[in-house]
């Protein structure tokens, strides 16, 4: 069976990270025993190093820390550039990239779906492949397990 090939937005990565028990924590648990391929962008890479810091109460990380573990992060999946879009469905700016990572993706790499909990994105569902953390755990979470 192949494995799946996603693009986690940053809300993903940041619930993964805060909560490694909750659905997301299990889809970078998936990712980290390569029952995931995860397909990124530097736009949300650079987000999630922008965001980490406001939830230190919750994963207790350093500045330092929070370095490495986007380096890391950014060194285990595929990094790509976003393709230039603006679908005017999304009116937060920053989603525009997003939807641009996992177009790249889908054109590049092939790649199943883009994981994410902004409401906006998911409105878009009936054109992308996108879907929400527990959809896409319910749907594949038993074939791919991380444990």
């Amino acid at each position: 069976m192949p494995t799946l090939r996603v693009v986690l937005d940053t809300n993903v990565l940041l619930s993964g990270i805060a909560y490694p028990a909750s659905v997301p924590g299990k889809l970078i648990g998936a990712w980290k025993y390569g029952a995931l391929e995860v397909v990124l962008s530097a736009f949300i890479l650079d987000e999630l190093r922008r965001v980490l810091p406001k939830l230190s109460q919750r994963h207790g990380l350093s500045a330092a820390e929070i370095d490495d573990l986007v380096d890391i992060l950014s060194i285990q999946a595929e990094v790509i550039e976003p393709a230039p879009v603006h679908d005017p469905a999304l009116t937060d700016f920053n989603d525009q990239p997003v939807l641009g990572t996992l177009i790249a993706a889908l054109a590049q790499s092939h790649a199943d779906a883009l994981i994410t909990g902004d409401k906006a994105l998911l409105a878009l569902a009936d054109r992308y492949p996108i879907r929400t953390p527990a959809d896409f755990w319910a749907a594949h979470g038993g074939t791919h397990r991380s444990q």
